[in-house]
């Protein structure tokens, strides 16, 4: 009975520490709604500093004392020459983009361009690190678009391809002035595909049926639960067709010198089978080509970022207490 009446206990208090962080977390998340915000903010990085700092700190571990001395008084002896001169170096802003079938980091990608547009001067430049499988015509077309405001503003731009850029991810890497990739990245796949279930059979087994009704022959060529008209199906196929032969013509566009038609069959290649192709310029991972750049240029990442709201840390908190909570009482559980 003891054993029941501490049990009970128990799970009163966790039951009345639960219920109250979450009238918390409901009060917070009601006036986060009324104040909500999309504002984010943009972060830099200083790739060249990070890397000279681990290039000191593996001199410093390694070298002999007098080594290191002579080293630390030869980088001071540069910095000063620089300052002397007057010399200043042209910046390389990188930026990365990890897309998803939908494109929704163009968002981000946009105030990236935008941010280095109103900055660059004449002797900096943009690496862009795409890594895409492709998606939706209209979100990776804006995210070239994006691209494409860079060559418009004349500030030379590279891609790398670390791991693929296929379909649309290729739309984007075929803007940039130089295109490099790994030598097993997967790039290409200029082509379209589209593909949806019809249930339409499924209906009529178990008498039911579907209305569609539109005005104008072609609003809908498919449909997943109508019955799909060979006429519907020749007009979504040259629909494909007309988005295919764009395709073609934006990527001829940035890379004249390729034979299209030989690529354009929605094949992919590795990277050591592309530069044979001329779709992208040199056999290189984005480590090397930074590496290079640094030599030459201050390499700056650049990051939009979204603000946390509160909301967002208060859940995560709850969670993350509601978790501990539930562990101990398992673990009291188990030792009872």
């Amino acid at each position: 009975m003891e054993f029941l009446y501490e049990y009970g206990l128990f799970l009163a208090k966790a039951v009345t520490i639960v219920v109250a962080i979450l009238a918390v977390v409901i009060f917070v998340l009601a006036a986060s709604m009324k104040n909500k915000s999309d504002k984010g903010e943009l972060r830099l990085t200083d790739i060249s500093d990070e890397l000279m700092q681990l290039k000191h700190q593996l001199k410093e571990e390694l070298l002999p004392k007098k080594q290191f001395k002579a080293y630390e008084k030869q980088v001071k002896a540069a910095e000063k020459a620089a300052e002397k001169q007057n010399l200043t170096k042209g910046k390389v802003f990188v930026i990365d983009f990890k897309g998803s079938i939908d494109a929704n980091e163009v968002s981000s990608l946009r105030q990236e361009v935008t941010a280095i547009i109103t900055i660059a001067d004449k002797d900096d430049q943009v690496l862009v690190n795409v890594e895409s499988g492709g998606g939706m015509v209209h979100g990776y077309g804006l995210a070239s678009s994006q691209l494409d405001r860079l060559r418009q503003a004349d500030i030379p731009l590279s891609i790398c391809v670390d791991k693929v850029a296929a379909s649309g991810g290729y739309m984007m890497a075929c803007v940039a002035n130089k295109v490099y990739a790994a030598p097993f990245a997967i790039v290409g796949s200029i082509g379209v595909i589209a593909q949806i279930p019809n249930f339409n059979r499924l209906l009529k087994s178990h008498d039911i049926d579907y209305e569609q009704h539109t005005a104008g022959d072609f609003k809908r060529t498919l449909t997943v639960f109508g019955e799909n008209t060979d006429e519907g199906r020749a007009k979504f196929q040259q629909e494909l067709e007309e988005t295919h032969v764009l395709f073609k013509e934006f990527v001829g566009r940035y890379r004249p010198n390729m034979d299209i038609a030989k690529v354009a069959t929605g094949e992919h290649w590795y990277g050591q089978q592309a530069i044979d192709l001329g779709l992208i310029d040199a056999v290189s991972t984005s480590d090397d080509v930074i590496l290079d750049l640094v030599n030459t240029h201050q390499v700056i990442k650049i990051q939009y970022q979204m603000k946390k709201k509160l909301a967002d840390k208060i859940a995560h908190g709850v969670s993350l207490s509601v978790t501990t909570m539930m562990n101990r009482f398992a673990e009291r559980n188990q030792s009872v």
